[in-house]
């Protein structure tokens, strides 16, 4: 990617942020769409968790990597200290790899 473009992605990411700054006392979403963008966000963030978890080279990553996002994910869930929960996840990844599972 060149640098203009790299340039123009961020300018255009600020200035979505700085809009909605600006325009938060302005507008007002009705409930149901509020709801909606909440889902939204949910959805697209558990879509990058399970594209990062579950690919490598376009291809399975093996069954390690996302036992060890699921170990991190349910530590996250019971509110362990963020620490803690990328320690358990990586160590779950480790042993896991180093035992031999892909």
């Amino acid at each position: 990617m060149t640098w203009p473009a790299v340039l123009a992605l961020a300018a255009g990411t600020y200035l979505v942020r700085l809009a909605g700054i600006l325009l938060r006392d302005r507008v007002t979403l009705p409930p149901r769409a509020t709801r909606l963008t909440d889902l939204g966000a949910t959805a697209l963030l558990v879509a990058l968790v399970a594209t990062a978890a579950l690919t490598e080279d376009g291809g399975f990553s093996g069954w390690a990597r996302p036992a060890g996002v699921l170990v991190g994910g349910a530590a996250a869930w019971l509110k362990v200290p963020f620490v803690l929960v990328v320690v358990l996840a990586a160590g779950t990844t480790a042993g896991l790899r180093a035992l031999g599972v892909p």
